[in-house]
């Protein structure tokens, strides 16, 4: 069994390691969990010793096989649970991240075979982001952010890649929620900005807030 903070970097070097192929480096690690590059090395040192990682100083780690399912079933525990909160407990979207960030280090296999039954076995948590199955196995829908659409494209706001509560609030704010239809009608050459059309109603959205938002065409 691994420790919270253990399963925390494991968690951390898988979601690294989603867009990068080669080793995930200490520095950037350190920035995510908000510490000094020393403590990380010190923690990256005891994962290699359990071999849930191999760690070579100065070239950063790479989770093995059993570094990335451990990751991966604390990232099943926290995606369902964030479920659980918003479906059953109605906790907002932009206020459950904190609470799963707790609840995912229960260690009872059987209750969370029983918590995906009762959620009638989730494809996506309240962020758009893929529940992998028990098998460690996600289900993946093609997006394209919304930063990247071309004039009078449509599609459907499916996720986000920004999980802070004031992001989510804003887009809240604005009624860019999961399931929505949009058209963008503007693109501004000048600083990336656009404008959608949602139910009707022209948004003005920047640049930093549309390279956040998920799109499925």
């Amino acid at each position: 069994m691994q420790s919270f903070t253990e399963e925390n970097y494991l968690k951390i070097i898988y979601h690294l390691s989603e867009n990068n192929e080669g080793a995930v480096q200490t520095n950037a690690i350190a920035e995510k969990m908000q510490t000094k590059a020393a403590s990380v090395t010190d923690m990256l040192r005891k994962l290699s010793e359990k071999e849930l990682i191999d760690y070579k100083k100065y070239q950063g780690a790479r989770l093995t096989a059993r570094g990335r399912q451990t990751a991966i079933n604390v990232i099943r525990k926290h995606r369902l649970w964030e479920v659980f909160l918003v479906e059953k407990l109605n906790f907002k979207w932009d206020e459950v991240h904190d609470i799963a960030e707790e609840l995912e280090h229960i260690n009872s296999p059987e209750l969370v075979e029983r918590l995906d039954e009762f959620l009638a076995f989730p494809k996506n948590d309240p962020h758009g982001d893929p529940i992998p199955d028990k098998n460690g196995n996600f289900d993946f829908v093609p997006f394209i952010k919304l930063s990247k659409l071309k004039k009078d494209n449509q599609g459907l706001i499916m996720g986000v890649s920004e999980h802070s509560s004031a992001f989510l609030k804003h887009l809240e704010k604005l009624g860019l929620t999961l399931g929505k239809s949009l058209t963008l009608s503007t693109i501004n050459d000048f600083d990336g900005s656009v404008e959608i059309i949602v139910e009707n109603k022209k948004i003005s959205v920047t640049r930093e807030i549309a390279k956040h938002i998920l799109i499925r065409i």
